[in-house]
């Protein structure tokens, strides 16, 4: 560990060296860079003042010009003056005129000679105007580029200092970290030598106690054992094997996980099955406009009889896990549950034997539809090889499955030898029937595809068609994960068993080791209830003792129970005459509300025969009192009796000594809440199975929908992944044309700023040959 550390260290140090010499290398050509830009700037100083000096003269020679210019006016206005004056002066004579024309001559040759200097000196300007312009441009350029390679050095520079800083401060935390793991590894390898001294000291002293023991029990055995029964494997195999218990419980890990990825391999096939069922109902022909042809119908009640065959799929596979505990021993010769699944199998391929001509024959029923196109038609005949190819996959698996529960019958039926070579094959079947799955839902999707853009589709066929496309997704993902599963744990199926004769020489029968391992649970039972401890004893006085409080115990014991007994017979007494006189209350009643109804009709009776008033009034105040006491009667009574509904067991002891009226009352009132109370009762159990049974399909249907939305979801987040993808690939190309086109303008604007520039200049040079032109004209003029 040390080492590795020293290493670790060492390698991290020639990298941090291998970082500062570059990074000194970048600290020298940044150093580089700045002295070359500053060079840079300093000639573009020197080059705006010879601009500047270059725009001095021209500001001076332009003053020279403008000098000149007036001066040649001036002489052009003595000239025309002196013409004037000669015209006057030409009848004087020729004297006067020879020096005019003298003088004028001068000025002539005066004014050539300005004007020749000024057209050089306009040319010397406009020449030395252009070479500045081209070396200030080249200057510019120059400079923007040099700016640029300066800004792209700093940025490296910058990212380059910053990811060195981050790698120097990464580096100076491991070597702090990894200084207080050394540290660490010190404590613990310094307490580890303390730990194996220590163990080296307990090692020597067993060594020696072993030793001791060795020499006492070899000498036990030669005296006492007269032979060694491992040497003989008749004897050896009585022994009780050893049994790894490891082995067992991989064998149940592995079998639990057959069971959970086997469910989903139900469930997929239940669901294919019975989408399938439906499909045939609804195309080509719906079901619920007209019938459909006899072939699909009797091919829908063979597919409603699927989960009868698969089923047993699950449920053998479970026995099958059950079956296989921490002390028993799982092989081929004693798993017997393997058998009964491999029936079930058996039966579900001969399911699938059944149904394939029928599917056959469908799948040609709707080639015959004639909407159906050439592509349809081609993906029909794929899906009937692909139905074809499933069933025979089947055939195989069960054949090998098959094999491999045929020694649990009969222990000879195959070797053990040959038992690795079946499992290979039932691998390689399993990746066969995982390919065969995964044609069949491509082919399927493709098929559906092609469906949807038949005009006669209807959204019933639409659901079917997308619920089929999930079983057949769940079913190809159920496929793959159990063929990944054989053939991860190929090796442990392939193994031989977990149990063998003591002494690893030659092979035990598995139902011997079997009955081996019975006995030695029941002699771990003896041994653990022979070493049971036992209760200590209890001295003689106090036991004594003990004895004199028990019997006193006991007694008041007894004395209080008695007393209990009678307490509660007293109460039950007492119970059985309340509900007496509460039954005799309500009788009481019933017979008050009959005598008031007697005498209602007595009364309308005696005031129809008399028909005075002196009866009527007498009637009314002679059945007055008991009507006016009515009500309290009622309320006692109706007290009474919501206390008394709920015991009527002790009907049997009140005195039978009333009228039979009053005894049929008592039934019939008995008799009508009883009624009621089931009438009751039977609405709500009704109302229960109503709504166990509406929330049972609401459960199915929000099932269903939970896999729908399931899968919706997980479309629509890969649906979101590829639009935020998107999104930052967009944003990505709007920051690029957004840079482009902000550095465009930038470069656009300057182009602006010097054609402006340009276009200042080219005006003024107008403006001074429009001055030029009109003094030459002038010169002409006066010419």
């Amino acid at each position: 560990m040390a080492a590795d550390l020293q290493a670790k260290y060492s390698k991290l140090a020639q990298e941090y060296s291998k970082l500062r010499a570059q990074n000194q290398v970048l600290k020298k050509a940044v150093v580089d860079e700045q002295a070359s830009s500053n060079s840079l700037k300093e000639e573009l100083k020197q080059r705006e003042q010879c601009l500047r000096k270059a725009e001095q003269e021209m500001d001076s020679l332009n003053f020279r010009n403008q000098q000149l210019a007036k001066r040649v006016e001036l002489l052009q206005e003595e000239l025309l003056t002196s013409e004037a004056k000669g015209k006057k002066s030409k009848n004087k004579g020729d004297s006067p005129s020879q020096p005019s024309f003298q003088t004028q001559s001068v000025f002539d040759e005066d004014l050539q000679k300005k004007i020749q200097e000024n057209e050089r000196l306009h040319i010397q300007f406009y020449e030395a105007d252009e070479l500045h312009r081209q070396q200030e441009a080249q200057l510019r350029a120059r400079l923007q580029q040099l700016e640029k390679d300066a800004e792209q050095h700093q940025t490296v520079v910058d990212n380059l200092t910053s990811k060195y800083m981050d790698t120097i401060e990464k580096l100076q935390s491991d070597k702090a970290r990894l200084e207080i793991k050394a540290q660490t590894l010190e404590r613990e390898s310094k307490e580890c030598r303390l730990r194996t001294e220590e163990c080296q000291q307990q090692l020597r002293k067993y060594q020696t106690e072993l030793s001791s023991q060795l020499k006492h029990n070899s000498s036990v055995i030669q005296e006492k054992v007269p032979f060694n029964d491992t040497k003989c494997n008749d004897y050896n195999s009585l022994n009780v094997p050893p049994h790894n218990r490891r082995h067992q419980l991989k064998a149940r890990d592995a079998a639990g996980q057959a069971v959970s990825f086997v469910q989903d391999l139900v469930s997929a096939l239940l669901n294919f099955h019975s989408y399938t069922e439906q499909r045939v109902h609804i195309y080509p022909l719906d079901s619920s406009i007209e019938s459909i042809s006899p072939l699909n119908q009797k091919f829908s009640q063979y597919l409603h009889e699927n989960a009868a065959y698969v089923r047993p799929l699950e449920d053998g596979l479970l026995q099958l896990h059950q079956s296989i505990t921490e002390d028993t021993v799982t092989v081929l010769e004693t798993v017997s549950k393997l058998q009964d699944f491999s029936k079930s199998f058996s039966t579900y391929t001969s399911f699938l034997q059944k149904i394939l001509p029928y599917q056959l024959k469908s799948l040609e029923e709707e080639c015959d539809v004639p909407l159906c196109t050439v592509s349809l038609n081609s993906k029909n005949r794929e899906l009937q090889n692909d139905l074809k190819a499933l069933t025979a996959v089947f055939e195989k698996l069960q054949n090998y499955i098959s094999l491999l529960a045929l020694p649990s019958v009969r222990s000879d039926a195959m070797p053990q030898s040959s038992s690795s070579a079946v499992f290979t094959q039932l691998a390689a079947c399993l990746h066969g029937l995982h390919d065969t799955t995964k044609e069949l839902s491509k082919h399927y999707s493709q098929k559906v595809t092609l469906e949807q853009e038949l005009p006669t589709v209807t959204q019933k066929l639409r659901t079917t068609n997308e619920c089929l496309l999930s079983s057949l997704a769940s079913l190809t993902n159920s496929t793959g994960k159990i063929a990944t599963f054989f053939s991860n744990n190929l090796d442990f199926f392939a193994s031989s068993a977990g149990y063998g004769p003591r002494g690893g020489a030659g092979s035990l029968n598995p139902l011997q080791a079997e009955s081996m391992l019975s006995n030695k649970k029941k002699a771990s039972a003896y041994i653990h209830a022979v070493r049971r401890t036992r209760p200590e004893t209890v001295p003689y006085t106090e036991a004594l003792s003990n004895r004199r409080i028990l019997t006193s115990s006991t007694e008041s014991r007894e004395g209080l129970m008695q007393q209990v007994q009678q307490s509660q017979e007293k109460i039950a007494r007492l119970e059985q005459e309340k509900e007496h006189w509460l039954l005799e209350a309500q009788l009481a009643r019933v017979r008050l509300e009959k005598e008031s109804q007697r005498i209602a009709e007595l009364e309308a009776q005696l005031s129809a025969a008399l028909g005075g008033d002196s009866v009527t009034t007498s009637s009314q105040t002679a059945f007055l009192t008991p009507e006016c006491t009515d009500p309290e009667t009622e309320e006692k009574t109706g007290r009474e009796a919501s206390h008394s509904t709920s015991v009527v067991g002790m009907l049997t002891t009140t005195p039978t000594n009333e009228i039979v009226g009053d005894e049929e009352s008592r039934e019939h009132l008995i008799k009508t809440h009883y009624m009621t109370r089931v009438a009751e009762l039977t609405t709500q159990l009704q109302m229960s199975d109503s709504k166990a049974v509406h929330f049972h399909a609401e459960c199915r249907a929000l099932a269903k929908r939970l896999t729908i939305a399931e899968k919706s979801r997980e479309t629509l987040t890969e649906e979101v992944k590829q639009a935020n993808q998107n999104i930052t690939r967009l944003q990505d190309e709007l920051s690029t044309t957004k840079r482009s086109y902000e550095d465009q303008l930038s470069m656009m604007s300057d182009h602006l700023c010097s054609m402006n520039e340009t276009l200042s200049k080219q005006r003024e040079e107008i403006d001074t040959l429009k001055l030029g032109n009109k003094g030459n004209s002038k010169k002409n003029k006066g010419r």
